[in-house]
């Protein structure tokens, strides 16, 4: 047997745990052997691990309309450069993602550029207004693998529970920014003691948990009308969770066996509002910083399961927008490059958080969200693959990013667990194997 690439001496990980060493074969866009074999390129990899590629639910890669922020070819190389193989693509664009023939064009366009691969999101409602449901059945036929009015609060009950029965019987799931728009107002950032010592307008933690019970109650309402016939995985996917509260409204759903999952962004897990005490716009994110104590509740849920998976919430803007005070600069950070070394740092290598669980979060959680199989390190196995180094640690220099947003949050934060290879179905989308030490 001959393949293309044999990855030697390297550790498997996958959301299954921990498998110990391997010489990894890869041919066909498939793992061919997990014990060596024959190939044209031979990598060693010692010292390094490598794990199914990473499965992004919640970016914003901006085209049509927006590409001075980012574009296709700038967004989905950034991605690979994450270690990220899949990616889920948000709406909110100019024109709004919310008819067939622009999902298909994204399609066309992603596959010539031929990096991370593109899952795009389409609106729940036409022009994301929240009064007319766009065509399901039409979106999920051109490629879109999720409805979503994300940028924009679905206020219309009535119409968030048509779209979640439209939407299932496609096998689609809906996904939903959750704030109360009355409850959150104009907040700039948390509402809370840093907030009212800077005297800048606050968004309540109610404005989260407050529309996620309201929503949960639309599924229990779905659900008893579909009479459990749930094609989906999931009914309603909860964008970036960012409070414990609202983790407890989810845990408890769950619990009931209610047909929801939800996500935590790289931000609300490192970061808290005690971060703008210096009035600084990059922290600016919706929803917000919330406290530390939100913080340690969102870990323990990506922990215990509460919380299904990773979604960076990529949102690249110019720097001039950045620059803007904290009243009128935009809500939204880059992340794509730096989520994984960031958590496996601050979770694996800080708090102990268990490695196997941490990849499962990136991997098999957001797959299942979709409806799609896990991608395990087998044979057989598509070869959609990262392999990073848990090593080697080198600080956040946001002026190398792929992204055309080159500002972070965590610029100058040293890391460890950078990406160096990452393959599409066998495919190298990005190697950095020099730079890391790999012969």
């Amino acid at each position: 047997m001959k393949g293309e690439i044999l990855i030697k001496n390297v550790k498997l990980v996958d959301g299954r745990g921990l498998h110990g060493r391997a010489d990894v074969l890869i041919g066909e866009g498939r793992i061919l052997s997990l014990s060596g074999g024959e190939a044209q390129t031979e990598m060693d990899a010692t010292g390094m691990i490598l794990s199914p590629g990473f499965f992004d639910p919640h970016a914003h890669l901006r085209e049509p309309g927006q590409e001075v922020k980012e574009d296709l070819q700038s967004g989905l190389t950034a991605a690979a450069r994450g270690g990220y193989t899949d990616i889920v693509s948000m709406p909110n664009t100019t024109p709004v993602v919310d008819n067939a023939e622009i999902v298909a064009a994204l399609k066309k366009k992603a596959a010539q550029i031929r990096q991370a691969r593109l899952h795009p999101a389409a609106a729940l409602t036409q022009g994301q207004e929240g009064k007319v449901l766009s065509e399901a059945h039409l979106l999920q036929a051109a490629g879109a693998v999720m409805l979503t009015d994300d940028g924009r609060t679905n206020e219309d009950a009535g119409v968030l529970a048509q779209g979640l029965l439209y939407a299932a019987s496609w096998g689609l799931v809906v996904s939903v920014h959750a704030e109360d728009a009355g409850l959150r107002r104009n907040g700039v950032m948390n509402e809370g003691e840093v907030s009212f010592r800077l005297g800048l307008p606050g968004n309540t933690s109610y404005a989260e948990s407050a529309r996620i019970a309201r929503d949960l109650e639309v599924v229990r309402y779905v659900r008893d009308r579909l009479a459990n016939d749930v094609s989906a995985q999931s009914l309603l996917h909860i964008q970036h969770l960012s409070t414990k509260r609202g983790l407890e409204l989810i845990r408890q759903a769950k619990q009931e066996g209610l047909p929801v999952t939800t996500e935590v962004g790289p931000h609300h897990l490192t970061l808290t509002d005690e971060a703008l005490n210096g009035l600084n716009p990059i922290y600016k994110v919706a929803p917000p910083l919330r406290t530390q104590r939100d913080v340690e509740a969102l870990i323990e849920g990506l922990l215990d399961g509460s919380i299904d998976c990773i979604g960076t919430d990529h949102a690249p803007h110019t720097q001039d927008e950045k620059e803007l005070d904290l009243l009128r600069a935009p809500f939204g950070i880059p992340s794509l490059e730096v989520c994984w070394p960031l958590l496996y740092t601050e979770l694996v290598e800080k708090r102990g958080f268990p490695l196997e669980v941490l990849v499962a979060r990136f991997t098999d959680g957001p797959r299942r969200i979709l409806g799609l199989p896990p991608l395990h390190l087998e044979e057989g196995a598509e070869a959609s693959l990262v392999l990073w180094d848990p090593n080697t640690q080198r600080p956040v220099e946001p002026q190398t990013f792929a992204s055309k947003a080159r500002f972070s949050p965590w610029a100058g934060w040293a890391l460890q667990g950078w990406p160096v290879c990452t393959w599409v179905e066998g495919r190298m989308v990005f190697g950095a194997m020099e730079g890391a030490g790999v012969g």
